[in-house]
This record gives structure tokens, C-alpha cells and sequence, in this order.
């Protein structure tokens, strides 16, 4: 793809050894600095390389796409495009794990990565996008910049990365006209 936002490219990834351990660094430093993605801190090493080698084998089986940001060698941040949808949506798609490095929050690179994330949905004809956030130090503020629109929350839906509970908040966003088959 090769979008370029404030010197960071934005691109797909694909399986290799090199980014798996890149893409394990920042999702370890997310859920240590609170980000609600999943996983409870700790997150040890070899955990992060398996949920990141099993979604990039779902990268090549066309399941999904992650998309990085880099800042020359270093990557800066990720999305995830989650394309495989029951049957009857073959439409939507969702968007999970959004993460960037704490060292390169502030100049847009969440955003960049989410337009980028909407142009690949498009390109593969899902006309609606859905994502969910954690009620307390989620992204919601970056979502609602960006057009998504709020269902609701679901309450004590996770447990936050370093304990105790927290809500869901459930978006959606049209980004192509509805179509039916």
C-alpha cells in the first residue's frame, strides 16, 4: 500500500520471524501500559508470538490483514482487518487490534492506520466496518474522530490488563453504500 503519514509507511504485513517479534514488542507494551487487547499483564514473550503466528497464518489463508506503520526499521504501530465473517456478512468486516508504540503516540499514526484499514476494507467490498473499545482507556475519543458511530456499551465486559473490570463500547461505520449479495 505505501501510505506515508509524518515519515511512517503504512503497509500490509506478512509472516516472517522478524515481524512477529516487532509485532509481539508492541503488543506486549500495550497491554503493559493498559491497552484492553485481549491479553492480561504480564504478557509473556511466547504468548505474544503465538496469537501473532496464528493471525499472520490467517493473513495468508486472506482471513485478515494486519497493517503496520513504520518509522524507517522500526515498527511503529499495527491494525488488524478481520475479514472472515459468518456467511450472511460477507459485507463487513472488523477492525481489532489497534496498537501504537508508546514512543510514537500524538502524531497520527492510530488515525493513518485506520484510514488505511478502511481503504483495504473497501478495496475488498465490505461496506461496513464494526470495532469495539474498552469503556476506560479505550480509543473512543479517535473513533468518534473518525466517523464511527456508538451502539452502546456493554458493562464489565474484560477484565483491564492489570485487573479489575471494564465496559465495552460496541462502534459501527458505514463506509460504502449497502448492498445485498
Amino acid at each position: 500500500m505505501g501510505i506515508i503519514v509524518d515519515k511512517i509507511e503504512i503497509g500490509p504485513l506478512h509472516a516472517s520471524a522478524k515481524v512477529r517479534t516487532m509485532l509481539s514488542e508492541i503488543l506486549i507494551e500495550a497491554v503493559a501500559h493498559g491497552g484492553s487487547v485481549s491479553f492480561m499483564h504480564p504478557l509473556a514473550p511466547e504468548r505474544a508470538d503465538a496469537f501473532w503466528e496464528a493471525a499472520l497464518a490467517a493473513v495468508e489463508r486472506g482471513e485478515r490483514i494486519v497493517l503496520g506503520a513504520w518509522d524507517g526499521a522500526a515498527l511503529a504501530g499495527t491494525v488488524t482487518l478481520l475479514l472472515d465473517c459468518p456467511q450472511n456478512q460477507p459485507h463487513r468486516a472488523e477492525i481489532a487490534k489497534l496498537m501504537t508504540r508508546v514512543s510514537h503516540r500524538g502524531r497520527g499514526i492510530a488515525a493513518a492506520l485506520m484510514r488505511a484499514a478502511e481503504a483495504m476494507a473497501l478495496a475488498r467490498a465490505r461496506t461496513l466496518l464494526v470495532l469495539d473499545t474498552a469503556t476506560e482507556g479505550g480509543a473512543a475519543g479517535l473513533y468518534e474522530r473518525l466517523g464511527f458511530r456508538l451502539t452502546g456499551e456493554i458493562p464489565d465486559y474484560a477484565l483491564k490488563p492489570h485487573g479489575g473490570l471494564t465496559g465495552t463500547l460496541i462502534y459501527w461505520k458505514r463506509i460504502g453504500p449497502a448492498t445485498i449479495g
